[in-house]
């Protein structure tokens, strides 16, 4: 099973185990994550951005401070602002983090049921779910000296042909090349590996 195609099987049984949504953050560095991945509610999406919530948000403070899982209502992080509260306005009421990964590069879920607590069988499955998610989005280390050429020649504006004639090679050749760099990159399109690769600091 390739990368992509894990992600997505563990996504949907992410969402069979939080019926009322997630939140993943996946390889936060620098603040922001490698990865997002989300199915709140919409309404709850838009107020939390609008309230510039992330900053004050106590479950991602939690997720940063240790590794592990809690329940929301068992956490013991301060919620100043009412966060949890204003959530709980939005059917997101019964819930829990789950935290895995060295500081620098950390992963912080947090996981919705609309009806009741999660069990602790459940809390182990997604535990289990999210750690593997964490080590499937590792970003590389590095690219190859083709892939980093192939991604310049796109970043400079280059169409294909001219791209592989400015590196001596078929336009088949240059095609596979990008194909390579999505791939190590986990990227759906070009755009998004060349944005990967920048935000990488791989180029």
């Amino acid at each position: 099973m390739s990368s992509r195609a894990e992600i997505n099987a563990i996504l949907a049984r992410l969402r069979k185990l939080a019926p009322m949504g997630y939140f993943i953050g996946a390889h936060i560095r620098f603040a922001a994550p490698v990865m997002q991945f989300q199915t709140y509610p919409a309404a709850w999406i838009e107020n939390y951005a609008s309230n510039g919530y992330a900053l004050r948000d106590p479950t991602i403070a939690w997720g940063f401070s240790t590794t592990g899982a809690i329940r929301w209502s068992m956490m013991p992080i301060p919620d100043p602002f009412g966060i949890m509260a204003d959530a709980a306005r939005y059917g997101l009421v019964n819930g829990i983090v789950v935290s895995c990964g060295p500081l620098k590069s950390r992963t912080i879920a947090c996981c919705a049921h609309d009806m009741r607590e999660f069990t602790n069988d459940e809390i182990e499955a997604i535990s289990t779910l999210v750690r593997r998610l964490h080590d499937i989005t590792e970003p590389p280390e590095s690219l190859t000296k083709a892939q980093q050429e192939a991604l310049r020649c796109i970043a400079e504006g280059d169409r294909h042909a001219a791209a592989a004639a400015k590196l001596g090679i078929t336009e088949s050749a240059f095609k596979a090349r990008l194909i390579s760099a999505r791939e190590r990159l986990m990227a759906k399109t070009t755009a998004e590996a060349l944005q990967r690769a920048k935000d990488y600091r791989l180029l």
